[in-house]
């Protein structure tokens, strides 16, 4: 996937991710008869529901609503699957922001808080939030609430400085959501590009954050100055998050300003309510704990502009 830029190239990437649980896996048990041993209950069969969220847009980038579950195929290793459980409607979310308040910050400081703040706005009575904030080290400062204003409170008192761990915050994050009480999650990451002070690799996050079946998307603000005034972690920062965007069903946004931002927020925040979920059992069983391609097709409906699905590329099949 590639970064959709209004901008030329710049000295900071101000970047906007979000991180949705995409494909959970659980696990159901059904008792039937074992005709065997006459009317006794004693038959155990064990399955595993598999869900993959899709955001499904047209030519103009405009959420196509009011698709049906035969519109849609969906494959496993490319083997059909048959979608036992449909859903096009609204359902409430955990939500975890990850807040960059390295020295880079500075300026975009203000922006970032009203970007969060907009999206605070479409959060729903049922739904819950953290706040992880990050520089030289991240910290969880507000854990999961249902009251949006401790998080605004607590973002008031931010102060620009130090270097940049991103990586750890995702990590730390990725622990604290653990702790949700809603199936559907989302991780927002609020920060201006690269890495350079995190313990964790990228690799090990990516790993990480394919085994936590997450969905990301990803923001960059572009300023108008030339790439070779980029450090390293600038031009790898933005290019990592479009990478794992690609892979978990997400999209890399780019806005040409910052004060973007709360508008791009607030559109990542509609995507998340516009999105139908797909689960099926998988016709492959074997607990092997190894990675599963996943496939969506829709239909293309007579005189309507091209659909373009967008989803999580796989899951990890259960070991046990």
């Amino acid at each position: 996937m590639q970064w959709r830029k209004s901008a030329p190239y710049s000295a900071c990437a101000l970047t906007l991710c979000v991180l949705f649980s995409g494909s959970a896996l659980s696990q159901s048990t059904a008792i039937a008869e074992d005709p065997r041993q006459g009317t006794g209950l004693n038959l155990r069969v064990e399955t595993t529901l598999v869900q993959i969220p899709v955001a499904v847009t047209d030519s103009l980038n405009r959420f196509v609503l009011g698709l049906q579950k035969d519109d849609f195929h969906l494959l496993e290793d490319s083997v059909e699957q048959h979608v036992a459980h449909f859903s096009g409607e609204d359902a409430p979310l955990s939500v975890g922001l990850v807040f960059d308040e390295s020295g880079s910050m500075d300026y975009k400081l203000r922006t970032s808080q009203a970007a969060v703040a907009q999206f605070l706005k479409t959060m729903n009575a049922d739904d819950e939030a953290f706040l992880v904030e990050f520089s030289d080290s991240a910290k969880l400062t507000v854990g999961f609430t249902a009251h949006t204003e401790e998080i605004q409170n607590a973002l008031k008192k931010a102060q620009p400085g130090g270097l940049t761990a991103m990586l750890d915050a995702i990590n730390l994050a990725l622990r604290e959501m653990k702790k949700a009480k809603n199936s559907r999650k989302a991780i927002v990451i609020i920060s201006d590009g690269g890495d350079n002070h995190s313990q964790y690799t990228s690799a090990e996050i990516e790993s990480l954050v394919r085994e936590a079946d997450v969905q990301i998307y990803a923001m960059g603000v572009f300023e108008p100055s030339l790439p070779f005034g980029l450090t390293a972690e600038e031009v790898s920062g933005p290019r990592l998050l479009s990478e794992i965007a690609t892979q978990t069903g997400g999209r890399a946004f780019a806005a040409a300003l910052t004060s973007d931002l709360p508008s791009v927020a607030a559109r990542i925040a509609v995507e998340l309510r516009n999105q139908y979920v797909l689960g099926y059992y998988p016709k492959n069983q074997a607990r092997d704990g190894k990675f599963r391609h996943v496939e969506v097709k829709v239909t293309q409906p007579r005189g309507v502009s091209v659909l373009k699905a967008h989803w999580r590329l796989g899951y990890y099949a259960p070991t046990q």
